[in-house]
């Protein structure tokens, strides 16, 4: 038996603040604005193994009205959503992703992001795919207010 979730986030960018995308730490004048690191990539991944596993969503485990999770490393929450894979007797089978942002360009990091995705997803690196598109100047991305993030992961029953 298969299944598949989908996930996406946004977080609005701001000067000074830390960009940190596929728990990978990106030079960049603006950041993403969020409760926990705001890693937004990792966040919608997690999303979609929730969804995948008809758990809801992020915000259903791991509220940011709840002061625990303030500062938190995204990664806490994708392993918590892995064991979550285990429990119910699932495994990875890939994962595909994007993420949305004008600048900076993010292709020196993508591999960083896979390998880190990767060991936390407990899949060989060729079974993760992020790619990056910029917003083309239009919306909140392309005026470089906002990043955002899709990823669909595909399970199966062990």
């Amino acid at each position: 038996m298969f299944r598949i979730g989908l996930g996406n986030d946004i977080h609005r960018l701001e000067t000074g603040k830390p960009l940190i995308l596929g728990g990978v730490l990106i030079e960049s004048e603006k950041g993403a604005v969020g409760h926990s690191d705001a890693d937004c990539l990792t966040h919608a991944v997690t999303d979609a193994v929730l969804g995948a596993l008809a758990l809801g969503d992020i915000g259903s485990h791991f509220s940011d009205k709840d002061e625990r999770w303030r500062g938190a490393e995204s990664f806490v929450f994708l392993r918590r959503a892995v064991g979550l894979i285990k429990e119910q007797g699932f495994s990875v089978v890939n994962l595909d992703s994007t993420i949305s942002l004008e600048t900076p360009r993010l292709r020196p990091f993508i591999n960083a992001m896979r390998e880190k995705l990767a060991a936390a997803l407990e899949v060989e690196i060729n079974d993760v795919s992020v790619k990056a598109k910029t917003g083309e100047k239009v919306d909140a991305v392309g005026r470089s207010d906002a990043i955002k993030a899709d990823a669909i992961v595909l399970l199966q029953k062990k």
